[in-house]
């Protein structure tokens, strides 16, 4: 972890009550940044931000549901509020629906929840992201895609479909924005060892099965994607956008 990497700089991250946000909010915090976390959970989000300041980093606790333009809207009001701007942005909330199911029996009522929080809430998110970026002479924006983002699999059709479109967002948004200094690029990641995962994968055989679609021969480790993460947002990356880059173990090989 390098110290100061973030320095002064203002960041988002949706989804930071657990696992890739949470570790992600803690990374950032550690290089210095500004953090504000975002997400529908308030007693994760309230000891996260005691343990960001108990290791002396900055940060603010925003309730927020993404799907819902008013709170996107408060988020960033507050985040400008409180910091004065706004450099970077972790669009990572989401979740599974129900992975193994077929697209014949896959219920109309996931696909809506699904596509809502992982697939609007990102365009929310990054609609009013930009915005502030752009006062700011340019940003960078990494979003939490998934290797069921790049290729067909059992993490159900509302999964797939979301991560697949939270990709071509990513490509489009960089093009868009190009010129305009702001860098949007998007993570991919297989199966991480998360609390998403825990649930996905519940069973000794369904954790080997989890194991052994990754070449490398075990799950990725959280740090893994968060480090690419804060890779993506670093100077060290600056000639990087509209990239899905797989944090996969040679899973989409």
């Amino acid at each position: 972890m390098i110290k100061d990497r973030f320095l002064n700089k203002v960041v988002i991250i949706t989804g930071s009550s657990s696992g890739i946000g949470k570790n992600t909010a803690l990374a950032f915090a550690a290089q210095g940044a500004k953090v504000v976390l975002a997400s529908r959970t308030v007693e994760a989000n309230k000891n996260l931000l005691k343990e960001i300041k108990s290791r002396g980093g900055k940060a603010v606790f925003i309730k927020t549901d993404i799907t819902n333009t008013e709170e996107v809207k408060q988020l960033i009001d507050n985040t400008i509020e409180t910091y004065g701007r706004l450099d970077i942005a972790v669009n990572n909330a989401g979740i599974e629906g129900t992975p193994n199911v077929r697209t014949a029996d896959y219920e109309e009522h996931v696909w809506d929840n699904v596509i809502d929080i992982n697939l609007k809430g990102v365009w929310l998110s990054m609609k009013y992201e930009i915005p502030e970026m752009l006062k700011n002479s340019g940003g960078i924006i990494v979003n939490v895609s998934s290797l069921a983002g790049l290729q067909g699999g059992g993490a159900g059709i509302g999964y797939h479909a979301s991560k697949f479109g939270v990709v071509g967002m990513t490509k489009a948004t960089a093009l868009e924005y190009a010129k305009k200094n702001i860098r949007v690029n998007s993570v991919c990641p297989a199966v991480i060892q998360t609390p998403m995962a825990d649930r996905a994968f519940d069973t000794p055989e369904k954790r080997d099965y989890a194991i052994k679609m990754h070449p490398i021969g075990r799950l990725g480790a959280v740090e893994e994607v968060v480090n690419t993460i804060c890779w993506l947002a670093s100077d060290e990356a600056s000639f990087i956008t509209g990239a899905a880059i797989p944090i996969d173990g040679g899973a989409s090989l």
